[in-house]
């Protein structure tokens, strides 16, 4: 190839990188970007979501005490779908990614036979036990309710759907845990 092409191919990358600059030049001038004035927007007829403040030991979450009496199992079924990747839920299911869920309900925080737990949750387990306060508050946030937990769920927000969940896994037992009095 002669000097003269070399010349005739620069000058086509130089008249290309001129227009890619021009383009970009021409686009920044039409379309303004920044910061708008104020941050997010709101969304009419949105469901509100249940207010929570930070605390030393995670968030609070709003009691579901009164909801189990009339919880939907189906609906909790369905909730617990999400979760059959990592757990089971029938009696001498063997042990996944986490542990099996059957007689959940009162039974001591990292208490199944076998599976092995991360220490944050170790550490927080010391004479604990699956209470329905306890499963309502790990089940909205688990990372929030257990620091350094190792379970990678990012909850469950609405409280209907954590009653009803709770509910469901109440039933998982031979003889299911007495719900809560009030």
């Amino acid at each position: 190839m002669d000097s003269f092409e070399w010349n005739k191919v620069f000058g086509a990358l130089l008249a290309l990188a001129f227009v890619v600059l021009g383009v970009n030049f021409l686009a920044d001038g039409i379309f303004k970007h920044g910061n708008p004035e104020t941050a997010g927007f709101e969304i009419p007829g949105g469901e509100a979501i249940a207010a929570t403040t930070a605390t030393d030991t995670g968030p609070v979450v709003e009691p579901i005490g009164a909801l189990l009496a009339s919880a939907d199992l189906a609906k909790g079924e369905k909730v617990g779908k999400k979760c059959v990747a990592c757990h089971t839920f029938n009696e001498g299911g063997k042990n996944k990614v986490g542990p099996g869920l059957y007689g959940i309900v009162n039974r001591p925080i990292a208490g199944s036979d076998g599976f092995g737990y991360s220490s944050a949750l170790t550490a927080y387990a010391a004479d604990k036990t699956w209470t329905y306060e306890e499963l309502n508050g790990f089940l909205y946030k688990p990372k929030a309710h257990v620091k350094g937990t190792s379970m990678g769920f990012a909850g469950i927000k609405k409280t209907e759907d954590r009653a009803n969940m709770i509910a469901y896994l109440r039933s998982l037992a031979a003889e299911p845990a007495p719900l809560p009095e009030g």
